[in-house]
């Protein structure tokens, strides 16, 4: 716990603002202002979570500062579905609920400390640093086809082909996703820019003019429609996706967008949870209980960064969104 006392120059001041002056450059502004808001701060023995709130000469201010986080991952015994893997790349069926990269709240049990774990000594290092290389990530909630670099020279060739989105290579990434309703049209393209929602871990989409705002294309197909034949019953449908952009959540905002939210995602999808009441049982119990997004990486295609040669990897739908899909086959 470290304690400060407002002087009479701190008055008028934003807190996050004399915070980050009194403490030093070892603390930014971005820094003090997440203490703040995590509850890590107390004015008068009160705790502020307010970054702007203005300071008043005299003010006690008390900081409590977190454990620090090891600076490195470290290597766990987690198992994986490996579908590939040379002294290049690894390429993996990543399965639901497994964080790809350490981060708040997820320091440890990601697939980075899994492939550390893994690799051992194959791993010849990113940046000087012995660690797997990720070019792209899924959320933890979905599932299926990962490549990782494990050479300085396979993470620069895939961050390459991934930052330019394959309009230069044969990168190709299909997803499947189980959505509410119906799409009107067999196949759609949905370009719309995507952005910061006013809750910063979600996303939106947003005018195109905005300073955030990333191009964001998506390109959608119907395999299965669910439900078309009773009228008394929710509909919904099977998709595929696939990405001519890769932008943070962009199929579950993009399908939300359109009016075809991912059914079971608790961020994008929440205003129809209720459709799941419209359901014959058993089928009402499994979608109100399945606990992540129905989405699913089922393709990846790219040209390794060595050989040259065109690589192509799919995975099947894991058991519990197979057992989903099969329930709304029964409709």
């Amino acid at each position: 716990m470290k304690g400060l006392t407002a002087g009479p120059d701190a008055a008028g001041l934003r807190l996050d603002q004399w915070l980050a002056a009194a403490l030093g450059p070892d603390f930014s502004r971005n820094r003090v202002q997440a203490l703040i808001r995590q509850g890590a701060v107390r004015v008068g023995g009160a705790v502020v979570n307010e970054p702007k709130r203005k300071m008043v000469s005299g003010d006690d201010v008390a900081l409590e500062l977190p454990e620090p986080e090891p600076a490195e991952p470290v290597g766990e015994d987690i198992p994986l579905d490996i579908l590939f893997e040379d002294d290049q790349l690894i390429v993996l069926n990543k399965p639901p609920g497994l964080v790809v990269h350490p981060g708040a709240g997820n320091w440890t049990g990601t697939l980075v400390n899994a492939l550390i774990h893994h690799c051992g000594d194959s791993l010849s290092g990113i940046g000087g640093v012995r660690r797997p290389g990720i070019v792209h990530r899924l959320d933890k909630d979905t599932s299926g086809v990962m490549v990782v670099a494990k050479t300085d020279r396979a993470h620069q060739a895939l961050s390459e082909a991934f930052a330019d989105h394959g309009r230069a290579s044969d990168l190709e990434r299909a997803y499947i996703a189980l959505v509410w309703n119906i799409p009107q049209r067999r196949a759609g393209t949905i370009d719309a820019p995507l952005g910061r929602a006013s809750d910063r871990t979600r996303r939106a989409v947003v005018p195109e003019g905005r300073d955030d705002a990333r191009h964001a294309v998506t390109h959608y197909a119907v395999l299965e429609r669910f439900g078309e034949k009773q009228e008394e019953f929710a509909r919904a449908a099977l998709v595929e996706c696939r990405l001519e952009t890769g932008r943070t959540h962009q199929i579950r905002v993009h399908m939300a967008h359109i009016g075809h939210p991912v059914i079971g995602d608790p961020d994008y999808g929440a205003a129809f949870r209720s459709k799941a009441n419209r359901l014959p049982e058993p089928l009402k119990s499994k979608v109100n209980a399945f606990p992540r997004q129905a989405l699913h990486a089922r393709l990846l295609a790219f040209r390794h960064p060595v050989s040259g040669e065109l690589m192509r990897f799919e995975a099947p739908l894991p058991a519990d969104m197979e057992e989903l899909v099969a329930g709304f086959r029964n409709l």
